[in-house]
């Protein structure tokens, strides 16, 4: 709760407002009513803050705090701790030095793991596709977390996950 708390005062500081679209916002809660199927959140990356508001956001409209997957870039401590105390996780650094299939060691089968518990327990997660403020390119990270997605549905882990885009826009990137 004092996370939460904390997390509207900061959001509060920070935007005058914020809108979301209803045809956007219809689109998700319907893909949140399919049953049985865990949601996968794509979104664009603008600013550091988009994996706060979004999980903001979504657990407003009573959808749950996504995990949010988090590269290697959260540039303070200070983020990365708030981001990890709100479902954030993290790639191990040697994964996302390396684009290929082969073997990650034991960090990277401990994260399959969990992308596949979370997966399995239908919670939602959120993958940018991007890192700020590189645009119209599917970063590193990206493709290490959609490729555990993919495995995870490979495997036989889940049966299937809804891939759903959502997306952030601002007046001015904080």
């Amino acid at each position: 709760r004092l996370c939460n708390w904390a997390l509207l005062k900061l959001l509060n500081r920070l935007f005058l407002s914020v809108q979301l679209h209803r045809g956007q916002l219809e689109m998700v809660l319907r893909a949140a009513g399919t049953p049985g199927v865990p949601l996968v959140f794509l979104s664009t990356h603008k600013s550091q803050l988009d994996g706060l508001l979004l999980s903001f956001l979504l657990f407003s409209q009573g959808l749950g705090v996504p995990r949010v997957t988090v590269g290697e870039q959260v540039c303070s401590p200070l983020l990365r701790a708030l981001l990890g105390r709100l479902g954030g996780i993290f790639l191990p650094s040697r994964m996302e030095q390396t684009l290929s299939d082969r073997d990650e060691g034991l960090p990277g089968a401990v994260l399959a793991t969990y992308v596949e518990e979370v997966l399995r327990s239908r919670q939602p997660l959120l993958i940018f596709l991007e890192e700020p403020p590189v645009a119209l390119c599917l970063s590193a990270p990206a493709r290490e977390w959609l490729a555990l997605v993919y495995r995870a549905v490979r495997d036989g882990a889940v049966p299937d996950v809804l891939l759903v885009p959502v997306g952030i826009a601002y007046d001015v990137v904080p």
